[in-house]
């Protein structure tokens, strides 16, 4: 069920042939709402005892276009998550000084330490995504830039670093949408910026930038999800049961302790 929309490694990605609407995969939404309750409370167990253990990492990536969804998520999925265990990083355009380094040095101080879950909301492939589309760098310099990102999660990985990728798939219709809802209602238009609008008119520029990150920098240690994410329901579960799975199959522990606890009275 976590595969369902998992990439696979050598496999041309052609967006227009993935479904953004998670209606297509699952028809009762009241079902998926329950289980998504129940997967986020073994997240919230889960979650101490990787903290506890401090060994293991957790790294999710997230990306979408414009109104994909990634705050949203990233807020449903997390609900209740002790958040001494999470942190959220925020890539946005860089500063002079970020500039000054290689592209990834930002990105590498925030992923995450022992014991820890990072969320990348945005990350690294923005700088094979905007940084293609805005003609900010030349392309001999973005193109290389592929295998340095794969090369960069494989030491997470192998330095005990799991690495879960989703790109959120949302339909221009519903990207529309959700702009204009931003427009229209006031407690959103915090999160409008006019340059959305021009942005969408790169749309196609965008797509094409997305399919070939996807194609080229899913690997076996770090694979993309393609997650419909039209739905905000089921794009709630479907990352859900991706992490939980994830997690289990990590197995963290609680560390046990030297001492017999039975023997120990407080006075």
């Amino acid at each position: 069920m976590t595969h369902l929309h998992q990439l696979q490694p050598g496999e041309a990605v052609d967006l227009s042939a993935l479904s953004t609407d998670g209606a297509d995969f699952c028809d009762d939404r009241k079902s998926a709402e329950k289980e998504f309750e129940k997967l986020r409370d073994e997240l919230i167990e889960l979650q101490p005892r990787l903290y506890a253990e401090g060994k293991q990492k957790l790294l999710i990536v997230l990306q979408a276009l414009d109104a994909g969804g990634k705050d949203g998520a990233i807020r449903k999925v997390f609900r209740g998550v002790n958040p001494q265990g999470v942190r959220v990083a925020n890539f946005r355009a860089p500063s002079p000084r970020e500039l000054s380094r290689d592209f990834l040095w930002r990105v590498h101080r925030d992923v995450p330490g022992a014991g820890q879950i990072g969320v990348f909301n945005r990350s690294h492939y923005g700088d094979v995504l905007v940084v293609r589309v805005d003609n900010l760098v030349p392309e001999p310099v973005w193109r290389q830039r592929y295998e340095q990102i794969n090369h960069f999660e494989k030491l997470l990985h192998e330095t005990g670093t799991r690495i879960l990728k989703f790109y959120l798939h949302i339909s221009r219709d519903e990207q529309k949408e959700r702009l204009q809802a931003r427009i229209d209602k006031p407690d959103k238009h915090f999160k409008f910026d006019i340059e959305d609008l021009s942005k969408r008119r790169q749309w196609d520029e965008y797509i094409a930038a997305y399919e070939e990150a996807l194609t080229r920098c899913t690997t076996p240690w770090a694979p993309w999800h393609v997650i419909p994410a039209d739905r905000k329901w089921y794009r709630n579960l479907a990352i859900t049961r991706v992490i939980v799975e994830t997690l289990r199959d990590m197995d963290p522990q609680f560390p046990r302790v030297d001492f017999d606890p039975h023997d120990l009275v407080i006075d």
